[in-house]
C-alpha cells in the first residue's frame, strides 16, 4: 500500500477544517488561524500550503466540486437508461456524502461570496455547466433538445433551491423528500413519453 505524504494529508485536513468551520459559522467569515486550529496545524503552515485565506476557500470549493463530480460519474456509469441517468444525477445531489449540513452551508456561503469573487463565480459556472450536461445526458434520450434544455434548467433550479432552503433550515428537511419532489416534477414532464 503506497504511503501518502504529509503535505496532501495536511492540505486535506485544512480543507476539511474549512468545510467544518464554514458549516458551523454559516458563512465564509472564518480566519486562517481558526481553520488551522481545527486542522491541528499552525497558522504559518496553513499559509505555507495555501497562501491567503481566499486561496484556501478556492481550494475548498474545488474539492467539493471534485467530490461531487466523482460521485456523479460513478452513478452515471451504473445507469442503464436515459431516465436512470437523470435520476442518478438527482440522487447524487442528495446523497449522504453531498447533502450533509457542512457541505450545504458551504454551498450557500460560496454562492454568496461568488457575487464578489471572480474565481468562485467561475467555479460555480463550472458546476452549473456540469450539472446541466449530466442532466442532458439522460434527458436528450427522452425529450426533444429544446424541451430537454427546459427540463434540465428547471431540475437544476430545484436542486439548488432545495439546498438553499435546507441551508436556511426551512423547507424540505430530508434528502429523500427532496429527491421525491424532483422525481415528481420529472414524472410530470416525462409522463406519456416513451422511456428507453
Amino acid at each position: 500500500m503506497p504511503k501518502i505524504g504529509m503535505e496532501p494529508l495536511r492540505r486535506r485536513a485544512l480543507i476539511d477544517a474549512t468545510i467544518s468551520a464554514i458549516g458551523e459559522r454559516g458563512s465564509l467569515d472564518v480566519t486562517m488561524s481558526e481553520i488551522a486550529g481545527r486542522a491541528g496545524v499552525s497558522s504559518a503552515l496553513a499559509h505555507h500550503y495555501f497562501g491567503a485565506k481566499d486561496e484556501l476557500l478556492f481550494a475548498t470549493m474545488r474539492h467539493i466540486l471534485a467530490e461531487l463530480n466523482i460521485d456523479t460519474r460513478r452513478a452515471l456509469r451504473l445507469a442503464a437508461t436515459p431516465r436512470q441517468r437523470v435520476s442518478a444525477v438527482v440522487a447524487v445531489s442528495f446523497s449522504d456524502e453531498q447533502f450533509q449540513p457542512e457541505i450545504i452551508a458551504a454551498w450557500l456561503a460560496f454562492y454568496v461570496e461568488a457575487q464578489k469573487s471572480t474565481e468562485l463565480r467561475r467555479l460555480l459556472r463550472v458546476y452549473a455547466r456540469r450539472l446541466n450536461s449530466n442532466l442532458m445526458s439522460g434527458l436528450t434520450g427522452i425529450l426533444p433538445r429544446v424541451e430537454a434544455d427546459r427540463v434540465a434548467e428547471a431540475t437544476a433550479a430545484l436542486i439548488d433551491g432545495l439546498y438553499i432552503r435546507r441551508a436556511l433550515k426551512d423547507g424540505v428537511p430530508h434528502a429523500q423528500t427532496a429527491i421525491a419532489l424532483i422525481e415528481d416534477y420529472l414524472e410530470t414532464k416525462l409522463s406519456g413519453r416513451s422511456l428507453p
